[in-house]
């Protein structure tokens, strides 16, 4: 009994003393790429969104302890990814008899390309490329319809002044201005007819809006389908 009772002893010192020397004590620039990567797996923006992530910066006095691999990285909470959140690293240690854990905060910005003004623009203002760029956007600062393409944008009037380097959205904008003349395209699946007209409304894309024919001299409502042209179908 003796000698099996020293075999199991040693077998059991030689398998602790190995787990101690697979343990090591994680870096915090891993710390961090751990949480950097527990983000990354549940993420889900479009193809052409720009995102950075960026964890918390680690007090340097934190000394994690001994860690077993793997160390693990998950979110806190089953949640969508927001702007802010939190991805808790936990890993089993020979120095403790619990698990140790640490929270990290990880602040993600997703950024979309769209156009802004590159200078001041003011009410009446006529939009020319040389007024616009496209620049990527943080997502919270783009609250209504926005352009990612400069010849969208490019033609119109400024309704309301813009900052430079502030987002042109569709309601700073008229497609159509009351006043300007227009092209009215009247179409039905089988022919069109092209004339021309007076806008009676300011419209963008997609508005309806009144339109007077020049040559008739009569009302209609008509669909603002780009810079200076309207739709009527008949």
């Amino acid at each position: 009994m003796k000698v099996k009772y020293v075999l199991v002893s040693l077998i059991f010192l030689s398998n602790h003393a190995l787990s101690t020397q697979a343990a090591s004590v994680p870096t915090l620039s891993a710390i961090s790429q751990l949480a950097i990567g527990a983000v990354e797996e549940k993420i889900d923006v479009a193809e052409h969104a720009r995102v950075n992530i960026t964890p918390q910066s680690l007090d340097t006095r934190l000394k994690p302890p001994l860690c077993f691999p793997p160390i693990t990285a998950e979110l806190a909470s089953n949640r969508a990814i927001k702007r802010n959140n939190t991805v808790k690293i936990t890993c089993k240690s020979p120095q403790l008899q619990y698990p140790w854990q640490i929270f990290i905060s990880v602040r993600v910005d997703i950024l979309y390309p769209v156009v802004v003004a590159r200078a001041t623009l003011g009410p009446g203002d006529l939009i020319a490329k040389s007024d616009i760029v496209i620049k990527y956007v943080e997502q919270t600062l783009l609250r209504g319809q926005q352009f990612n393409n400069l010849d969208e944008v490019v033609g119109t009037r400024v309704k309301r002044r813009m900052a430079p380097d502030q987002p042109i959205f569709s309601n700073n904008l008229c497609f159509v201005c009351k006043g300007d003349s227009v092209s009215i395209f009247a179409r039905t699946d089988n022919f069109e007819i092209k004339t021309v007209g007076e806008a009676l409304q300011d419209g963008n894309l997609g508005d309806r809006i009144r339109i007077k024919n020049t040559y008739s001299n009569k009302a209609v409502n008509a669909r603002v389908i780009d810079v200076g042209k309207v739709e009527v179908r008949m």
